[in-house]
């Protein structure tokens, strides 16, 4: 069974730094797509990052620069980096795995098969 458990997450101000990280349990952690997913109140889901088992990473265009997805297979944990934080990225961050691929017809895969609880992200200006 995928468990997803994320933690960092908090409050800081406009141009803070915070880092995120996602426990991963239950499956082949090397071998399936991860990302961060995000949703604000009154906001659709929307993609944030992806990062596939060879380390190939793909960015939402609003964290472009700002935001560093990574992962540590041999610890089955993943991390989002995320400095020059806004008041927009204000949101509950969503831990995500899929056994599909990152890319779906070149876009950013948004639906994963599993989500972790989530954990909040409140930027304040």
């Amino acid at each position: 069974q995928v468990q997803l458990v994320e933690s960092g997450g908090g409050s800081v101000q406009t141009g803070g730094s915070l880092r995120l990280s996602c426990a991963a349990f239950g499956y082949t952690y090397s071998s399936y797509c991860m990302g961060w997913l995000r949703q604000a109140p009154g906001k659709e889901r929307e993609g944030v990052a992806t990062i596939e088992g060879d380390g190939t990473t793909n960015y939402a265009d609003s964290v472009k620069g700002r935001f560093t997805i990574s992962r540590d297979n041999a610890k089955n944990t993943l991390y989002l980096q995320m400095n020059s934080l806004k008041p927009e990225d204000t949101a509950m961050y969503y831990c995500a795995a899929d056994e599909r691929y990152c890319t779906v017809r070149d876009n950013m895969r948004a639906d994963f098969h599993y989500r972790g609880q989530g954990t909040q992200v409140t930027v304040s200006s």
